[in-house]
């Protein structure tokens, strides 16, 4: 199967999507990070005997434990969507995704960042964002 390709135009089109799912993503993962720092300090202080022992004999981390698991799963499904529109999405937070694209026959990535209103930039695919110079016409297609 060939990889999708976009002209700006394109994926301009595409991206008022993406930056939702890109927010709703960042969403996720804040609320990951913050749960696992929560199940780091909970296990720290077990550790240090500051938390009273589960006299049960559950585990008392398996269910936020099975919550991050779960959420973990919904961060690589959220990040494949990116991958299954044709999208590579090379960073969550700030966001920064690139369009495979051609200009000019060469091979390029039409690059976006948080913050930017649409896509006016690329990069080959071995320069990367330190590479990023204006698309020719950009702004000219909307």
């Amino acid at each position: 199967m060939k990889p999708v390709t976009f002209t700006l135009e394109e994926a301009n089109r595409l991206l008022p999507r993406l930056q939702e799912e890109l927010i709703k993503l960042q969403l996720l993962t804040q609320q990951f990070e913050m749960k696992f720092e929560l199940l780091a300090q909970l296990k720290e202080k077990q550790r240090e005997g500051m938390l009273p022992a589960n006299g049960d004999g559950k585990d008392p981390f398996f269910e936020l434990e099975s919550q991050l698991e779960f959420m973990r799963m919904e961060v690589e499904l959220a990040v494949g969507n990116f991958e299954r529109q044709g999208v590579l999405l090379k960073m969550i937070n700030p966001g920064l995704i690139d369009f495979p694209s051609i200009l000019n026959g060469e091979e390029i990535l039409i690059c976006w960042k948080q913050g930017e209103e649409q896509a006016t930039h690329y990069h080959g695919y071995d320069d990367g964002y330190m590479g990023r110079k204006r698309y020719p016409d950009a702004g000219l297609t909307n």
